[in-house]
């Protein structure tokens, strides 16, 4: 049986989590559950969970100080939320599957599957935590995202991505390296992630690294000339306010 804790403030909330995995998964128990950062460290630590579901706003605090005394993580974290714009960002960053409230009971089953799956395969969220912590703290110190596929987590550098391209809800990143990575998510997840690191969207279907630019080709309507030797074209509707970024450069 897969073991999971829950961490949650709210008693009803805790109840309803435990319906929706009784009624949908028979391989899982839940061995303990509390509201509270100090009981939650007590029992994460005495039950070793395979899987903690984990709400952000906790009656003494929040989870991002919980997981720091609970070195080393060997469960998979699946968090919710019903706000907090910047938690939420740095879990993306992450990689981590959140639910925001109110739990829609579909993404739960589906974020519940996720974790169900990955703890076989990755067992330990070590290196996921260390870049949440990291960009949480607004530090930032590491520079990388991490990327989950289907068969691995890639943890990366920003600043080795040249451009990400869209396939409706899958995304590609094209390192410098030479390298490809295809995820299960859209790139809208990603826009808003990296557009602090100097990426920005010249056509729907692309985003670039715009410190990766070579040249630009204004034949054809024009392309962005990557230094990978990638062409990207630049939509009509965006040209201007790409070329006005450039220059601010």
């Amino acid at each position: 049986m897969i073991k999971i804790v829950i961490v949650e403030d709210e008693p009803g909330i805790r109840d309803t989590y435990k319906i929706l995995l009784t009624q949908n998964f028979s391989n899982v128990e839940v061995v303990g559950e509390t509201g509270k950062i100090v009981d939650a460290i007590c029992l994460i630590k005495e039950k070793a969970p395979d899987i903690v579901l984990m709400d952000i706003e906790l009656e003494d605090g929040n989870s991002f100080q919980l997981l720091q005394n609970l070195r080393p993580y060997h469960f998979r974290i699946i968090f919710i939320t019903a706000y907090n714009h910047y938690a939420i960002k740095a879990i993306k960053f992450s990689a981590f599957d959140y639910i925001m409230k109110p739990v829609n009971e579909f993404e739960f089953i589906n974020a519940l599957s996720n974790a169900v799956n990955a703890v076989s395969c990755e067992p330990s969220s070590e290196k996921q935590v260390d870049n949440l912590l990291d960009h949480y703290s607004g530090t930032q110190k590491s520079g990388k995202i991490v990327l989950r596929t289907s068969e691995a987590l890639y943890v990366i550098k920003v600043e080795n991505i040249s451009h990400c391209k869209s396939d409706n809800s899958y995304t590609t990143f094209f390192l410098t390296d030479s390298r490809e990575i295809l995820v299960s998510k859209g790139m809208t997840e990603y826009v808003e992630l990296l557009e602090d690191y100097g990426f920005y969207r010249p056509h729907q279907s692309f985003l670039v690294n715009m410190n990766h630019i070579n040249r630009i080709d204004k034949s054809d309507g024009g392309f962005v000339i990557m230094e990978n030797g990638a062409e990207i074209p630049i939509s009509t509707r965006r040209k201007q306010q790409f070329f006005n970024v450039l220059q601010s450069l």
